[in-house]
C-alpha cells in the first residue's frame, strides 16, 4: 500500500477597513508592506520587487476606491504561488480601465494595475458597490 505525502501549503490573510480620506492609499502601502515584509513571508518567495508590486497595486487600488467610492475595504491573501489583492469600494458605478492617451493626467492606475497582475477582475458586490482584485504570481 502506498501513503501519499500531503504537501502544507501555507496561506495567510488579513483584512484592513480605510476611511475616506486622501491619507488611506499612504497607510495602505505601509500596512501592505509591514503585512508581506515579515520574516516568515520572505520563505513563501516573496522578495522586495513582488512586496513593491503588490504595494503599487494597493496604492492604485485603494486611491480609486477612495476617491470614488467613499470608505474601503482592503484585503491581502498570501499562499505560496500569489498574492491577492482585493479592494472593496461603495461607489455606485463601476471601474474602467480607460484608454491611455498621450496627455492624460490620470486614468493609468487601472492599466498598470493590469500589465502587473496575472489576474485582474472587477465584480460587483450584492447590496452594492465593487470587489477589484489582482492576483499576482510569485
Amino acid at each position: 500500500m502506498r501513503t501519499h505525502r500531503r504537501t502544507r501549503r501555507r496561506s495567510v490573510r488579513v483584512e484592513y477597513l480605510l476611511p475616506d480620506e486622501a491619507e488611506s492609499a499612504g497607510r495602505a502601502r505601509r500596512l501592505t508592506w509591514q503585512f508581506l515584509a515579515r520574516p516568515d513571508r520572505r520563505t513563501a518567495g516573496l522578495d522586495a520587487e513582488h512586496i513593491g508590486d503588490a504595494t503599487l497595486v494597493v496604492s492604485e487600488l485603494v486611491t480609486n476606491a477612495t476617491r470614488h467610492g467613499g470608505t474601503c475595504r482592503l484585503r491581502l491573501h498570501v499562499s505560496d504561488t500569489r498574492v491577492t489583492v482585493e479592494v472593496y469600494d461603495d461607489s455606485p458605478g463601476r471601474p474602467h480601465v480607460r484608454p491611455l492617451t498621450t496627455w492624460g493626467e490620470s486614468g493609468r492606475g487601472l492599466a498598470m494595475v493590469r500589465c502587473l497582475a496575472q489576474r485582474f477582475d472587477i465584480d460587483p458586490v450584492s447590496g452594492g458597490g465593487n470587489r477589484v482584485r489582482a492576483v499576482l504570481a510569485l
